[in-house]
């Protein structure tokens, strides 16, 4: 335990900084069609969504990769009594709508806008979500990062009409009127010419697709052939949805962020400071062990940096890489970073 301690100036020996980490997350889309035979889906008994896995979901070196699940807003034409699961694709637009979109001054649930302006504009009433798992995302999406290459017509054993879906321009340009954060615009081609067919919300880790995309198309799992995103929406449960969805699904790419939080400790001992050891073997007979005479300057190494708190209890520690020697000839400054 130390006995000696030195006060920091916190206006010039402590600095926060922050940093951010990416790292490039490929999907590809035999993962979530056909790598394992569907082994790697999961249903359940609720109907409301499937995960999708990297492995079999049974295995224990399965990971969570995704959810797919699917919605429409209680004024879209596809709402009614005769939809299958009518409720259940109410209830999914409505709790996403509310925690991304959040409510409008009356405390109704707004939906969907294709540009972000919750004031106006077309909104999205049918939609397909993807929610990516934290394991994945981390703290956020990397704006202008994100890509989803999926098919959008034929049939469901011969698919065609390929798309590719990116939030071009979002690193500069984005949303931040949501509830969960700040979120982009998905488009079919460039921001300036592309169509906004969907969202994706960067820190919840949610992409959220039109069912216009599919509209002119065909969509099935193999079991169903609809024509148009209309009449599967309406005539399929949520896991067929589902099913359709990501057998048509390509590729997903996008680079995730770790936000590194660090406090830096700027350590100083002068030359007249720290060049004795409290360590009980610095003696021999009371003499110090790293003099050979009594003229020669007392030396001392330094191999640990504590930092306590104004009561002088230990918080952390720091270790040096090897011992640094210290004499009344030579000054030191040790930088120490805390990372949170």
């Amino acid at each position: 335990m130390a006995t000696t301690f030195k006060t920091l100036n916190s206006a010039n020996d402590v600095t926060s900084t922050r940093t951010l980490l990416h790292e490039a997350i490929p999907l590809t889309g035999t993962i979530a069609s056909g790598t394992y035979t569907d082994g790697n889906i999961k249903t359940y008994s609720h109907g409301m969504f499937e995960s999708v896995y990297d492995y079999p979901y049974l295995s224990s070196s399965a990971n969570h990769i995704f959810d797919i699940t699917t919605g429409y807003a209680s004024n879209s034409p596809l709402s009614g009594a005769s939809s299958n699961q009518n409720s259940k694709k109410l209830n999914v637009y409505s709790q996403m709508a509310q925690v991304l979109v959040g409510y409008d001054a009356t405390g109704s649930i707004q939906s969907f806008d294709r540009d972000g302006d919750l004031t106006s504009g077309d909104k999205i009433n049918e939609a397909i979500f993807v929610n990516f798992s934290r394991l994945l995302t981390k703290d956020e999406i990397k704006k202008g990062s994100f890509s989803m290459s999926i098919m959008t017509g034929g049939a469901p054993t011969a698919v065609s009409d390929a798309m590719t879906i990116t939030d071009d321009g979002a690193a500069s340009s984005y949303k931040v009127n949501s509830p969960a954060g700040e979120y982009g615009i998905l488009y079919t081609g460039s921001a300036v010419a592309g169509a906004g067919v969907g969202l994706v919300y960067y820190q919840a880790g949610v992409a959220v697709l039109s069912g216009s995309v599919f509209a002119a198309s065909q969509m099935g799992n193999g079991a169903l052939v609809a024509t148009g995103f209309d009449a599967i929406a309406t005539g399929s449960n949520i896991e067929m949805m589902a099913d359709s969805f990501r057998n048509r699904l390509q590729n997903i790419s996008f680079n995730n962020t770790v936000e590194l939080n660090s406090t830096v400790y700027f350590c100083r001992a002068s030359h007249n400071e720290f060049n004795y050891s409290n360590n009980p073997t610095y003696l021999s007979s009371s003499q110090i062990r790293v003099k050979n005479s009594t003229t020669d300057n007392p030396v001392s190494y330094v191999t640990t940096v504590g930092l306590y708190s104004s009561d002088n209890e230990l918080l952390a520690v720091a270790k040096l890489s090897e011992p640094l020697k210290k004499d009344p000839n030579t000054e030191v400054t040790l930088r120490v970073r805390l990372d949170f």
